[in-house]
């Protein structure tokens, strides 16, 4: 008899996320995890990311030890320099502008926990080259799609695609804030086969 697999939970009020997550056909849970993301002095945009993920596992973890719970976060990265969820137009704005004509790293974070200690993290980046863009295409960009809540005002599944001369990443669905290939091969790890026959 095939042993039942555990719970699933998703720690994070993402919509993106979990649409992600849903691709994979498997039932899961969302809970909104409790966690202050301000950034460290000094900490760079890789190191808050993990940390974040890692954080966002735990809090929901913690009150869910039967269940695996994935964690992830984002956070732009310009030359060292987090960027992270605009908020209102204006920074939108003032985001893309510092980034037109350049290339931004989008540090992807993943945290998986199992029950028994089960732990696995990794970072995914994600290199964009953002085209050289004019004020007249940021402003019809942004009024169109309106990205408040997304990293560095990039929402490249949609309209912010024409925003990007390339993107570089060894998981796509990275940038869009849920790294599939890993989290799918962390899952396995924890009991969790999205090709097992456990449809959601």
């Amino acid at each position: 008899m095939t042993p039942t697999p555990p719970r699933l939970i998703l720690a994070s009020t993402s919509r993106y996320r979990q649409e992600l997550l849903a691709r994979l056909h498997l039932r899961f849970e969302v809970h909104a995890p409790e966690v202050d993301e301000t950034p460290r002095p000094s900490e760079t945009p890789a190191a808050l990311a993990s940390r974040l993920a890692l954080a966002k596992a735990r809090a929901v973890a913690e009150s869910n030890p039967d269940a695996v719970v994935i964690g992830a976060d984002q956070v732009a990265d310009l030359d060292g320099v987090p960027i992270g969820k605009p908020g209102t137009h204006e920074r939108a704005t003032a985001q893309l502008r510092s980034m037109r004509g350049r290339a931004v790293v989008f540090q992807t974070a993943l945290a998986v926990l199992g029950p028994g200690g089960l732990s696995f993290e990794a970072l995914v980046p994600v290199t964009v080259r953002f085209r050289g863009l004019s004020d007249l295409e940021i402003e019809t960009y942004l009024r169109t799609e309106r990205p408040y809540d997304c990293a560095g005002s990039a929402k490249c599944e949609t309209l912010g695609i024409a925003l990007l001369d390339a993107i570089e990443s060894d998981d796509p669905t990275a940038l869009v804030g849920l790294p599939l290939i890993r989290t799918a091969a962390m899952l396995r790890a924890c009991g969790i086969d999205p090709l097992a026959g456990n449809p959601a």
